[in-house]
């Protein structure tokens, strides 16, 4: 039996939703020195992996609501290096960043879950990718996430840190 796309839509709200509880796990038991290190894969540290995973998330929470909100909006594309790099991310308490996206996604789930299944046809225009609908925007949140816990995951192991990795799609162990 094929989903129905509400239920499709419910599962990913779902999804969305795990993720700040997710991400705080990964976040928690680092060191600052264990957080600022720069441990492959990829040339971030865990502090700024996680930074990235916050501000990202911030700014498609932004972008879903102008989606909710306004009629057409422009989505403004953002440069994920010169925010690492101009916002001191390497300095930011992880714990604290992971705190931050929980409560973000308790609030966004709060207004994802009052929306009629035509809404998440809503659409605007990305200023790089070019059309974007809510319900592209809400599984981006979601899979962007995923994507980068697997490089901090990997981080943790190769500082002696390693958790069991949980993703939106499997939060339990």
């Amino acid at each position: 039996m094929i989903p129905s796309r509400t239920s499709q839509i419910a599962g990913v709200i779902g999804r969305f939703a795990d993720g700040g509880p997710i991400l705080v796990q990964a976040a928690s038991g680092l060191t600052p020195e264990a957080a600022s290190a720069r441990p492959g894969p990829g040339a971030w540290s865990p502090a700024e992996v996680i930074a990235h995973i916050v501000d990202t998330d911030l700014v498609l929470a932004d972008r879903m609501k102008r989606l909710i909100a306004e009629d057409s909006p422009t989505l403004q594309a953002f440069d994920e290096n010169a925010w690492i790099e101009r916002l001191g991310s390497n300095e930011m308490p992880p714990e604290e960043a992971a705190t931050l996206l929980a409560a973000n996604r308790t609030w966004m789930t709060r207004v994802l879950r009052r929306l009629d299944e035509a809404d998440f046809a809503r659409a605007g225009t990305h200023t790089v990718a070019g059309r974007v609908t809510l319900a592209e925007a809400l599984a981006k949140a979601v899979n962007h996430m995923d994507h980068h816990l697997k490089f901090l995951y990997a981080k943790r192991a190769k500082l002696g840190l390693a958790i069991y990795p949980r993703y939106a799609g499997n939060p339990g162990f």
